[in-house]
């Protein structure tokens, strides 16, 4: 039997510990990132069940390094240049403009606010730079706002953070060699000189790749991991010339490869997010578990001041400052000014050079890991929960998807798409072909041209804004093929598709709509002989049982039930949605159909 204190049970309890909280924050709404540094100051000073520097030792560190590699490259991997049509003048504003900025009013706030040294306060300064896509992107998933406010977060969150963690480098070896003393030009040489190296390195790193997996160099089962082990190799290759340029290097090989066609990028996309999910479960798992009580002791009631400082004054005036002549409207700029929450690795860095400095005998250097493990709890806590409330204020907040989104033009899903739109519904057809379209544009519909498979259109088209996806075109194997592709994105929950033909039903990728399967062909022909949409509100006096007979009499199909939060669920072969009074049934149903009476107290609703 394993002992309750053995490193195997440790690491079992991190991963039970980070992916609950995240299945939490899924079920609750609540924001992931801080359900996880609750549970891992539970689990760690708070029930002593977790401690890294006891239980990893000398480990601890590499661990987290190699953790934040991954999840920076990752980072890089989701950064495409066709995002900068709309925003790229903003994050080139912020990368150029708000990190002088903000470092200079970090500094000021680090020096005035918590009362460090100048010297700590310009590396801590340095450090608050950074946003972090290990909190920004989970919160962003959260948030169904415009395209554009998301790519510029996003973009900020991932450039920034090696550019602050390069600062800090800066910083730190201009105070181990001697402060005014130390030779300024010589240490700036230095750290540009390596980051260019590393910027090199990255993006060989990328290339190579890129050009490898097209062309049959590696098989398909070793693509994902010569990945993953050549992200860890270039990292640990530019680390060793120079502390935290790997998180340049990763972070380039991420936007390279993002940018170039491999064969698999979708395949190796989701095993690089798949991994994400797991690490950032963890690290976080660990860093707030690593917190202790000398720590909080540490903590001094002026950081408060500083605290305020940055959330209300820092942040807002960088971000005001830097978007002063973009034409990123104003209360676009008022939602990316608050939403700055630390993470990773703004922890990890701080701690680092904390270690490095208390070590090396620099007065005050002990007060950096609780003023930063402060910035990361106030900023996760303060955007984390106030991130949807500012958004809905502000008018961002588009509001939990409802929409249906239909692939294939044609007569039934131009007549569906008319009665999801009569029942308040936002509905989308998607199409390749512009003929097939004239008939839904001419119904007032909206439409999109296009492949949805097409990655080139991913950011014209939000998948976010849709709940269900049906895929019905004449095409058998494009609809399986698109329920297989889009399956992992939107949810197996959201996506079914239409059988082509009754004959090839046998093929189950994907859920099959109706309880039947009835075929596209069928359907169309059924709407020829004057079959139409409808629907029936089940009741405590008209329950499902009694729908389910009148259906059974009258041969018509059950497509969606519609409940009264707003939530969407269709009728398939492998599943049928449960049903409860108050819940609307969408149905296709024949001209003339078999009615049985429904019983006299309270005849059902039916359109």
């Amino acid at each position: 039997m394993f002992a309750i204190d053995s490193l195997l049970v440790k690491i079992a309890l991190i991963g039970v510990i980070g992916i609950g909280a995240q299945w939490v924050a899924w079920r609750t709404g609540k924001p992931a990132i801080a359900l996880m540094l609750v549970a891992g100051i539970v689990a760690g000073p708070l029930l002593g069940l977790i401690d890294p520097a006891r239980d990893f030792g000398a480990l601890r560190e590499p661990i987290i390094k190699l953790a934040v590699a991954v999840i920076l490259f990752e980072g890089g991997l989701s950064l495409k240049f066709r995002e900068l049509r709309h925003a790229g003048v903003a994050v080139f504003m912020l990368v150029f403009i708000g990190v002088p900025v903000g470092w200079a009013l970090g500094t000021a706030a680090s020096y005035y606010g918590a009362g460090l040294p100048f010297e700590l306060a310009a590396l801590f300064g340095g450090v608050m730079v950074v946003t972090g896509p290990t909190v920004i992107v989970p919160l962003l998933r959260t948030l169904n706002i415009t395209p554009r406010v998301k790519h510029i977060l996003k973009w900020e969150a991932i450039v920034n953070d090696p550019i602050g963690a390069l600062l800090a480098v800066g910083l730190y070896a201009y105070i181990i060699h001697g402060g005014a003393e130390a030779n300024s030009s010589s240490i700036i040489i230095d750290v540009v000189a390596a980051s260019l190296l590393a910027v090199l390195v990255g993006g060989a790193a990328g290339f190579a790749l890129t050009w490898a997996f097209p062309r049959g160099w590696v098989p398909e089962y070793l693509k994902a991991p010569v990945l993953l082990t050549t992200v860890i190799a270039v990292f640990v290759l530019s680390d060793l010339i120079m502390h935290e340029t790997g998180l340049i290097t990763v972070t380039v090989m991420g936007v390279v490869m993002a940018n170039r066609e491999t064969d698999s990028s979708r395949t190796l996309m989701r095993f690089k997010e798949d991994l994400t999910v797991l690490l950032v479960s963890g690290v976080f798992i660990i860093l707030s578990a690593t917190l202790d009580w000398e720590v909080v002791k540490n903590f001094q009631f002026r950081f408060l001041f500083f605290l305020l400082l940055l959330l209300f004054v820092v942040r807002p005036l960088t971000i005001m400052i830097a978007l002063l002549f973009t034409r990123i409207p104003f209360r676009e700029r008022l939602f990316i000014a608050w939403i700055a929450p630390r993470g990773i690795v703004a922890v990890a860095v701080t701690g680092l050079f904390a270690l490095r400095l208390s070590d090396y005998g620099v007065p005050g250097a002990e007060a950096l890991v609780p003023l930063g493990f402060g910035v990361v709890i106030a900023t996760i806590f303060a955007h984390g929960f106030t991130a949807s409330w500012f958004a809905q204020r502000l008018g961002l907040d588009r509001g939990k998807g409802n929409g249906v989104l239909l692939v294939g033009a044609n007569s039934w899903t131009i007549a569906f798409a008319e009665f999801v739109k009569e029942q308040g519904s936002d509905v989308l057809i998607a199409d390749e072909s512009k003929f097939a379209l004239r008939r839904a544009r001419r119904a007032d519909l909206p439409v999109y041209q296009g492949d949805i498979l097409d990655e080139a259109h991913d950011d014209e088209l939000d998948m976010g804004q849709y709940q269900q996806l049906i895929a019905a075109t004449d095409n058998d194997s494009y609809n399986a093929l698109v329920c297989s592709e889009l399956a992992p994105e939107i949810g197996h929950a959201r996506v079914s598709r239409m059988l082509a033909t009754a004959q090839t039903g046998t093929r189950r990728r994907g859920r099959v709509l109706t309880l039947s399967g009835t075929p596209i062909e069928e359907q169309l022909d059924r709407l020829q002989a004057g079959w139409s949409f409808g629907r029936t509100k089940i009741t405590e006096k008209f329950t499902y049982a009694d729908f389910v007979a009148r259906m059974k009499a009258s041969g018509g199909d059950s497509l969606a039930v519609s409940r009264a939060n707003g939530e969407l669920a269709v009728f398939s072969m492998q599943h049928r949605p449960p049903v409860e009074a108050g819940d609307t049934i969408w149905t296709f149903v024949p001209p003339d159909p078999v009615v049985v009476p429904a019983k006299a107290e309270e005849p059902a609703e039916v359109d």
